[in-house]
Formats: structure tokens, sequence, C-alpha cells
């Protein structure tokens, strides 16, 4: 009997007072809820893992593919390779920062190589519009890694909050049902099964 896939849902921003947490969680929630699916969905938080700006002295990519992680110099790196390859998927639920991901993400994803490659993948962004430019530069930063990146994509939009920019998270629940989002985060799982269908 096949062991079900672990698949990670990716929380990309690491900033204090962050949505992120809870927009990923509401992501997590719904892929878990689709009755078919025997995939272990876990949350995965770049904040946890407290990575410098990227400081190993070798390239990733011309370590032995595979087994790259005892090759690394820093126990932070290690520790990082050893949880990517953990996971046979990821989900990345991340903001868009100026038209791009969060440092945070792309600082994480440059750490490793072959820990990502011929994964499925998918993306799901947030911002005041949806943060589609954000998931431009991430599908072609995936597509470096060797990732396979599912076709379909989740862009929530955020309300604008108060005076002290905090949204309710009530608020972004009745914005997302209202558009959607349930049924496209499901469409964009499907995708990533589909994903591993195609692998077999």
């Amino acid at each position: 009997m096949t062991a079900p896939k672990a698949i990670a849902v990716v929380i990309c921003s690491t900033r204090p007072h962050r949505i992120n947490p809870f927009i990923a969680g509401y992501v997590a929630s719904i892929i878990q809820s689709v009755p078919q699916t025997t995939a272990k969905v876990e949350l995965l938080d770049l904040a946890t893992l407290d990575l410098p700006l990227y400081n190993e002295p070798v390239v990733p990519s011309y370590l032995p593919a595979d087994d790259p992680t005892p090759h690394y110099q820093y126990e932070h790196t290690r520790a990082w390779s050893a949880l990517v390859r953990k996971y046979d998927s990821f989900i990345f639920v991340t903001p868009q920062y100026n038209w791009s991901v969060p440092s945070s993400l792309k600082n994480a994803l440059d750490y490793v190589f072959h820990e990502w490659s011929a994964k499925p993948a998918a993306i799901v962004t947030y911002g005041a519009r949806g943060g589609g430019k954000a998931e431009i530069h991430l599908r072609e930063i995936l597509k470096g890694l060797r990732m396979n990146v599912a076709e379909a994509t989740v862009a929530l939009k955020i309300p604008r909050g108060d005076a002290k920019g905090v949204v309710a998270e009530t608020l972004m629940k009745e914005v997302w049902e209202t558009e959607g989002a349930e049924e496209e985060i499901k469409s964009l799982f499907a995708g990533v099964l589909e994903l591993f269908r195609i692998e077999a």
C-alpha cells in the first residue's frame, strides 16, 4: 500500500503582524475538507526557520542530487534541506510585495536545489488586487528549480483594513466566499493531485 502524500502549505511571509498564517490555514482547511483526499496536509511556516540571508559557500545545484543534505556547511541549511525532502509537494501561499514575492520566500527557495526537483507545486497569492504579479514571478522561480507547477492558481483579494491596516478575518472570508475562492482552491488542489498521477 502506497503511503499518503505529504503536502506542505507554506506560510511565506515572516514579518510581524502578518495575516499569512490565517490565509494559509484557510487554504489548508479547504484542501483537508475534500472527501477523496488521503494526502497528509501540514502548514510549514518560514518564520520558524530563522534562515539568515543565504550564506552557504557552495552552489546547491553542484551537490549530489541523491543526497545533498550532509554536504551543506551550516546546520540551519541541513535542517531546511531535510525538511524540504520530507514533503512530496508544496502549495505556496504568498503575499505580493511590490509586484513580486517576499524576500523570505526567495531566500528559502534559493537555499536548496535538488530537494525541490520534480515535486508538484501550486501557488496561492493574496493582495489588494489578488497578487497576480507575484504569481508570475514565483511560477518562473519554481520552474527554474525544476518543480512541476500546476496551471491553476488562486488570487485572494484582501479588503482594505482599518486605520492601522488591520483586516478582520471574517471580512476576508466573506469576500472570498463571494468570489468563489473555495472552489478555486479545490480546483488548484485537483491540479496538484493530477501532477502526482502524471508522475506515476
